[in-house]
């Protein structure tokens, strides 16, 4: 039986060196592995679940930017484990070198500032490959198509590919979109409703445009971005123009478990603007929290919780 464990164990580690090097693109960079990597540190609650979808904890070190602006959910530390959180915020380059990290799954603005100390081009010559999350791609001046759930699909696989996980993060993905092919639809004859992303903000709200997540989440879900027409990511908007458009439906992110999304509520409901659209008279509103809009394996639950708040349906 020993002789049997160790000969498929053999195989397991031929089929995985079979399958490298991998050249994956990250941000319009190639990035080449030799191997998967061993000493991986991922940024953020988002992409630290894309991990953890496919069981990788044991190639993690550590995660940064979790706690410095959100709580984990019981769920999330349930599968962080013993992983260590290095820096609650931003990580600097000596956190990475002191867990001698040999990969950093991060974005630009998720763990990353253009010209700042930690980026591809400064942890490249301390052996440390990076891939950047890809709907962040914009802030380091390539332009996108129009968000959309390739933004999650495409990063998965590449992720997958990375860790000689290819198959899983393939299996994976299929079983997605099968979960959104089972979606309540609007009625034909309809018109989509129309989302506003309230993130924060009151002399302006803070929002997302044309090339974020979010985007990607309400028309997965059958509905418009009221503020689709902004050729940006993350950004700030006018009260003019969100009342202007007349939300039907408002999706308050939340990123401590419930008392941001009532603070924001209350604001739009005492707001001289807001409070005469409709999705706040009729006080049609869903709170997310903010793993569930940037991109990861929680925009799949997001899109099924907007759908049934938007067209109803059975959800049993």
């Amino acid at each position: 039986m020993k002789n049997l464990c160790l000969f498929l164990t053999l195989i397991g580690f031929s089929a995985l060196a079979a399958d490298f090097p991998v050249t994956i693109n990250s941000c319009g960079h190639p990035v080449t592995f030799k191997q998967p990597p061993q000493r991986a540190v991922i940024h953020d609650i988002n992409m630290a679940e894309m991990a953890f979808a496919l069981n990788l904890q044991n190639r993690i070190v550590g995660l940064t930017g979790i706690t410095g602006w959100y709580k984990m959910t019981p769920e999330f530390q349930k599968k962080m484990g013993q992983i260590p959180e290095l820096a609650p915020k931003y990580p600097s380059l000596e956190t990475l070198l002191a867990a001698n990290t040999d990969f950093f799954f991060a974005g630009w603005n998720y763990g990353m500032k253009v010209g700042g100390d930690v980026t591809p081009e400064k942890l490249s010559p301390y052996g440390i490959s990076t891939f950047v999350l890809s709907e962040s791609c914009i802030f380091a001046g390539v332009k996108p198509p129009k968000a959309s759930m390739d933004l999650l699909y495409n990063d998965q696989h590449t992720l997958g590919k990375i860790f000689g996980k290819e198959k899983e993060a393939l299996a994976l993905i299929d079983e997605w979109k099968r979960r959104l092919m089972a979606l309540p639809q609007r009625a034909v004859e309809s018109s989509p409703l129309k989302v506003f992303i309230y993130d924060s903000g009151e002399d302006k709200p803070f929002t997302s445009g044309k090339y974020a997540m979010p985007t990607a989440i309400i028309e997965a879900a059958g509905g418009q971005n009221i503020m689709d027409s902004l050729e940006a990511s993350w950004t700030s908007a006018s009260w003019e123009a969100v009342a202007a458009a007349n939300p039907d439906f408002i999706i308050l992110l939340d990123y401590q478990n419930g008392s941001d999304a009532e603070t924001l509520r209350r604001f739009l409901e005492s707001h001289p603007l807001m409070k005469l659209t409709s999705a706040v008279k009729q006080r049609r509103y869903l709170k997310l929290q903010y793993a569930e809009l940037t991109p990861g394996p929680a925009n799949i639950v997001a899109v099924e919780k907007l759908a049934y708040a938007m067209y109803g349906g059975d959800r049993s």
